[in-house]
Order: C-alpha cells, then sequence, then structure tokens
C-alpha cells in the first residue's frame, strides 16, 4: 500500500508515466493548481502549496527510489514543487488577476521553469548530480523555479 500510494503522489496521479516528455506534463498540470492558488490566495497560497509539495514529494520519492534509478522520469511531484516556485515572486500580481499580463506571465513563467529545468545551469544541475537522494530529486526543480521566478520578476520590472 505504502508503494503505491507513493507511485500515486510521485507521478501526480499517473501523470509521470506518459511515454514522452512526462516533465513538461507535470508542469502543464500545474498550471491550473498554481492559477487557482494565486488568484484565490496570492502569495501565501501559492507559499504553502510549494512546501506542502516539497515535502510529500520528497517522502515519496524516498519511496519510490527504493525501487528505480535516480530521479527516473516517472516521477514529476518535483516539477509540480519546481512550476510553483517560479510563480512565487509574481503572486502578488497574479492575486484576482485573470489580465493578458496573468496569462503572459503564467507562459512565460511555464516556459522559463522548462528551460531551466532541462539545461539544468549552475545550481540546477549541482543538486541533479551531487545529491542522489529524495532531496536532491526535488531540490534541482526549486532551484530551477527560482531561477525562472527571479526572471519573472525582473521583468515585471523592466517591462
Amino acid at each position: 500500500m505504502k508503494k503505491k500510494l507513493a507511485y500515486l503522489v510521485s507521478s501526480v496521479f499517473g501523470v509521470g508515466f506518459c511515454p514522452k516528455a512526462s516533465g513538461t506534463f507535470g508542469s502543464l498540470v500545474t498550471l491550473p493548481l498554481a492559477f487557482v492558488l494565486a488568484y484565490y490566495w496570492g502569495l501565501c497560497g501559492v507559499l504553502i502549496a510549494v512546501v506542502i509539495v516539497f515535502f510529500l514529494g520528497t517522502i515519496a520519492s524516498k519511496e519510490v527510489l527504493k525501487y528505480t534509478k535516480h530521479d527516473p522520469s516517472l516521477i514529476v511531484i518535483d516539477e509540480v514543487a519546481g512550476q510553483l516556485t517560479s510563480f512565487i515572486l509574481v503572486a502578488p500580481v497574479l492575486y484576482q488577476n485573470c489580465s493578458c499580463q496573468a496569462v503572459v506571465l503564467y507562459i512565460s513563467g511555464f516556459a522559463l521553469f522548462r528551460l531551466f529545468d532541462i539545461t539544468k545551469p549552475s545550481i540546477v544541475g549541482w543538486a541533479d548530480k551531487k545529491i542522489e537522494n529524495a532531496w536532491g530529486v526535488m531540490l534541482d526543480d526549486i532551484f530551477a523555479g527560482i531561477f525562472a521566478a527571479v526572471i519573472l520578476r525582473f521583468s515585471l520590472l523592466v517591462f
């Protein structure tokens, strides 16, 4: 039962079993959640969700890693945590906002997070390669989300 629940949570109810681009699909299914959290609860909603998803993901990933290689593609709960993280610094702008600006922020946040998650620059790659446990599975995506969040916030200041 523990193993099945861990696979269910870490794969985000089966999304991780997509044959191709499971990480991208994990990020995509996060966008409606990010919208609801940011729209109704702003920064607090997004932050609380990141913390909950991070710790649930770490626990579930730890169990799944007993039966798989490091960071298998079926684990996409890390994408959920990282994608949500990418909206932390713009959550106040997204609060009760359905404007074109909000749509651009969600699309840009998705694209930036995927870019950093795939290319793994700097500390993102370090966490992926050096921390070979459930913490590493989750942290590389959190770092990718932080990179995306900083660029999103900076883009608001510039544009």
